[in-house]
């Protein structure tokens, strides 16, 4: 099956950074919220995107500006009867992304591919509110989006081959590397990441340490685009201690964040989106 047309449902830091790569790739794309001021913040960072491209050389105004005008922002399910892809990338909640796709189901095609860029939910259990759950698959992107090319693609029990395979092509199309993994909670990259970011947590306790001494560390060793803390704030920490949550509930304390993060939300702090998290962010 080709994408002519796709979708993104959720226009957060990841949703909009994806509407960004399929633009970037040429194909018109929909970015669907229900939050006006949410929608406006995930164009803005669409944007800044192209900006900086702009800015390195990579694309010029005139490139940047016709692949921006192929990102349609509303609020509604205005077109989607001739998207050929739809991928769901609302906060990590199995109730609310069953509830998404369950009601975006009903607004496209019988043979379009619908797709969750869960972090850490099994494919399965979200593809249990789908009337056709054997077009529902994983398709895990990595933050960011605009830089990062590896993509998971993930079968539910009930996905069928021909639909995984039209999204590792899809992926393939966009200029981005489809890993076909098991489903599993985290699947493969999470499993690795909130492991680590747990240990780092206890390190920084046990050892008084300080978030810019660990995340200095990292960012010179070049193993990571950035340090742990700078990760999680740009990630967003309630969307880590969600996902943090699920595989401590499926393999045990080694994912156990602590208190640290915990204490942040509380807070209100939930990193760079809310202007707090590990780091103070302004502008």
């Amino acid at each position: 099956m080709y994408v002519f047309k796709a979708a993104v449902l959720g226009a957060g830091t990841m949703g909009a950074e994806i509407a960004q790569v399929i633009s970037l790739s040429g194909l018109p794309v929909v970015l669907k919220d229900v939050d006006e001021g949410q929608l406006g913040r995930g164009m803005a960072h669409i944007r800044e995107i192209y900006g900086r491209r702009v800015q390195r050389g990579r694309l010029t105004e005139h490139d940047a500006e016709d692949r921006l005008a192929l990102v349609q922002p509303q609020l509604d399910y205005k077109g989607f009867s001739d998207v050929d892809l739809v991928i769901e990338a609302v906060p990590e909640k199995l109730a609310l992304k069953q509830a998404v796709l369950g009601e975006v189901e009903a607004q496209v095609s019988m043979t379009a591919l619908l797709a969750t860029n869960t972090s850490a939910l099994p494919v399965t259990e979200i593809g249990q509110s789908l009337a056709r759950p054997q077009r529902l698959v994983g398709m895990h992107f990595f933050f960011p989006a605009s830089v990062m090319k590896l993509v998971e693609v993930i079968a539910g029990e009930r996905t069928d081959e021909e639909y995984i395979d039209s999204a590792i092509e899809f992926v393939e199309s966009i200029r981005r590397v489809g890993v076909r993994v098991r489903e599993c909670p985290g699947f493969l990259v999470n499993r690795i990441l909130m492991a680590g970011l747990a240990e780092v947590l206890r390190a920084e306790r046990d050892l008084s340490l300080e978030p810019r001494e660990i995340d200095a560390v990292v960012a010179a060793s070049k193993l990571a685009p950035m340090g742990p803390y700078a990760l999680a704030d740009a990630l967003g920490l309630d969307i880590a201690q969600d996902v943090a949550q699920t595989l401590q509930a499926a393999y045990g304390e080694r994912f156990d964040l602590g208190d640290r993060i915990a204490n942040l939300i509380a807070q209100g702090k939930r990193g760079a989106k809310t202007g707090e998290g590990f780091y103070t962010y302004t502008g």
